[in-house]
């Protein structure tokens, strides 16, 4: 007589499932990689979470309500220069932890996806291109509030800190240190100088 399947804590298979995708990217996780990180079989797997695309989904959602969630904190702050400034370093801060994955799991995830899988390749996209509007949008309100000059580009200021933002987790999955990255931060902010 077979036993029931043990219990297991779907949030704690979750943030397994985020590591390994985060470190090996959508493509790049296959299901015996979650099977074997999970410590589950394949049709609980499914049966927890739908197909490995909405797994993936779960777990970017969770990567953004922790660690990648920095953005939003950091946006916040009342002053541009401020706010720019600690979205970068918590950037660097977040892509360069040594008990994580180095860079942002949105960004590179989103590396080799094949043909079949162009649906992910596209929903990781529209994240990348929500945090740009968010920036612009940051940076228009701080021009409504005068922290900026009327004459400032904030599309083509906006553009330009999340191109950076983004190649800052290229970068930090390269390995180059923080303390470069940093620098390079420094010389970022001197845009809203």
């Amino acid at each position: 007589m077979a036993g029931r399947p043990r219990q297991f804590d779907k949030q704690q298979a979750l943030a397994q499932a985020m590591r390994v995708f985060w470190e090996h990217g959508y493509e790049g996780t296959s299901m015996s990689a979650l099977v074997e990180a999970l410590g589950l079989a394949s049709a609980r797997i499914y049966a927890a979470f739908g197909s490995k695309q909405q797994l993936f989904e779960e777990a970017v959602a969770l990567y953004e309500s922790g660690e990648g969630g920095f953005a939003e904190r950091a946006l916040a702050q009342a002053d541009i220069g401020a706010a720019i400034g600690q979205l970068l370093r918590d950037a660097v801060a977040t892509y360069t932890r040594a008990d994580h994955p180095r860079g942002c799991l949105v960004v590179s995830a989103a590396n080799g996806v094949a043909a079949e899988n162009i649906g992910v390749l596209n929903w990781l996209a529209g994240h990348r291109q929500q945090r740009t509007r968010s920036i612009i949008e940051r940076l228009q309100l701080a021009q409504a509030q005068g922290q900026l000059p009327a004459t400032a580009d904030v599309q083509a200021l906006g553009d330009f800190y999340a191109t950076f933002l983004h190649g800052l987790s290229v970068q930090a999955r390269d390995g180059v240190p923080a303390v470069a990255l940093l620098q390079a931060v420094a010389q970022a902010l001197k845009l809203l100088q």
